[in-house]
């Protein structure tokens, strides 16, 4: 029965989207920097994120830009986790894994995923947010017909973990953090 599962095409894993963003934690001219950085590494303009309320000792306000985001599909995708998980060594803890089958980790700097460094700009890091799905997962966004993704059907933590040790040959830690 489990090798019948394992040939059905229908449950292979796939990359549905990545999501690559920058908090600076403030507007003006170094979110505008990130945000070249974004349109370089992927070639798309980048989404801003603004500020939920205010924080007097971030002395931010509410509805300041203060991130900026890009989700990025395909090809072009795997190309760029590739490249970030390289910079990690391929290595992530069990806690990078949601629930839900997606996972997330960050980088320090992201002249290590080839960029060459540019003074102006200055030093980014930045998250990746990697979220999976199965084929026939578009029943649960389509307008018309809208339906739910069965529990048999839904990618789990453990679904994930081991699609990226296949994928990859990535190895997940057991330890608390990462340092």
């Amino acid at each position: 029965m489990a090798e019948d599962k394992s040939s059905n095409p229908m449950r292979d894993i796939r990359v549905a989207k990545l999501v690559l963003n920058i908090s600076v934690g403030e507007s003006g001219d170094r979110l505008q920097k990130a945000a070249k950085v974004l349109e370089q590494l992927t070639g798309q303009v980048p989404v801003y994120g603004k500020a939920r309320y205010t924080v007097r000792s971030f002395a931010i306000r509410r509805n300041e830009k203060i991130a900026c985001n890009v989700t990025v599909r395909g090809e072009k995708a795997m190309q760029l986790i590739e490249a970030g998980l390289k910079v990690k060594e391929f290595e992530l803890i069990r806690k990078n894994f949601s629930m839900t089958g997606n996972f997330g980790f960050g980088i320090n700097e992201h002249i290590d995923l080839g960029i060459k460094y540019d003074p102006s700009t200055g030093i980014y890091g930045m998250d990746f947010y990697v979220c999976l799905e199965r084929p026939g997962y578009r029943v649960a966004r389509r307008r018309q017909r809208k339906s739910r993704v069965g529990v048999q059907h839904k990618v789990t933590k453990e679904d994930a973990i081991k699609w990226f040790q296949t994928k990859f040959e990535g190895v997940v830690l057991n330890k608390a953090y990462q340092g």
